[in-house]
């Protein structure tokens, strides 16, 4: 690993025994390649503290020289690599947390099985996260929820139906008059504002108790637990048990509410043998 790429490192923890750790390393051979390189620069790079490191203003540029480095490095060689048609060098991939949970395993077990030659880049957000990287183009391929505003290259993976679900409540007429807590997640505003406006189509009033929780997981296993009721999409459902009662969602029309899930990637690494690959296994997988 070159002296750019564990320094883009450095700074994305701005902590020493956490990037030692990404590094594999000790933290006191990091201390010493970092003051080697502050001495080659003839300047300080980071300021020590108790809880951790500071860029300096010479260190911000030196890292952002760094990061332009490591990106035209890794972008001559995937041009390089798909000159001869293989698939190797790395896929850069960008994916909503719930499907990297439920969905995702599969495929990247099938894809790394079959190229193994391939690095895998994954970091995993919610949908507006993921829009912002691509459209930053700092990764390959995003696996979004909804219906992303996306001019290049989009394709339509699946779609789960929502549900609620409870031990108890088994219709949704009984939700204006029970006293059991909505258990929410936090998600994407559209998510969100998807079931505001279902329930406000229903119901004249809104819940009477709410509880909003960090993440879906917990929501469920709450909501599994008996402690209220939840709106979960099919996905995350997969070991739901007969004590649950699951209830469909449907519109003001009649027709299933579902969340639709989307595989999105610009035109140029459309090119990339990688991306082609991966997106092969996703058919495979998905027909």
């Amino acid at each position: 690993m070159t002296e750019y790429e564990w320094l883009v490192i450095l700074a994305e923890e701005l902590n020493m025994r956490k990037a030692a750790a990404r590094l594999y390393v000790s933290p006191s051979a990091l201390s010493q390649r970092l003051q080697t390189l502050e001495n080659d620069w003839n300047t300080k790079i980071f300021v020590r503290t108790p809880r951790g490191l500071i860029l300096t203003p010479a260190g911000e540029r030196i890292v952002q020289l760094s990061k332009e480095i490591v990106q035209a490095t890794e972008q001559v060689k995937e041009e390089v690599e798909q000159m001869d048609g293989r698939a190797s060098g790395t896929l850069r991939l960008a994916v909503v947390s719930i499907a990297a949970q439920h969905w995702l395993p599969s495929i990247l077990k099938r894809f790394t099985e079959r190229y193994p030659n391939v690095k895998i880049a994954l970091v995993t957000g919610w949908t507006s996260n993921i829009m912002e990287w691509m459209y930053q183009n700092d990764f390959h391929i995003g696996i979004v929820r909804g219906v992303p505003h996306w001019n290049g290259i989009k394709h339509f993976l699946f779609a789960d139906r929502l549900y609620l679900i409870d031990q108890k409540i088994n219709g949704l007429e009984q939700l204006p008059k029970t006293d059991r807590p909505f258990i929410q997640f936090k998600s994407d505003s559209t998510y969100f504002l998807h079931i505001q406006q279902w329930w406000h189509e229903q119901f004249e009033t809104p819940p009477e108790r709410t509880m909003v929780v960090d993440q879906i997981e917990t929501c469920k296993q709450l909501a599994y637990h008996g402690i209220g009721y939840a709106i979960l999409p099919e996905i995350a459902l997969h070991d739901l048990d007969d004590s649950m009662n699951k209830i469909p969602l449907k519109d003001r029309t009649g027709r299933l509410m579902e969340r639709g899930t989307w595989l999105i990637g610009a035109d140029t690494a459309w090119q990339l043998p990688q991306v082609q690959a991966f997106y092969q296994v996703v058919r495979e997988l998905m027909d």
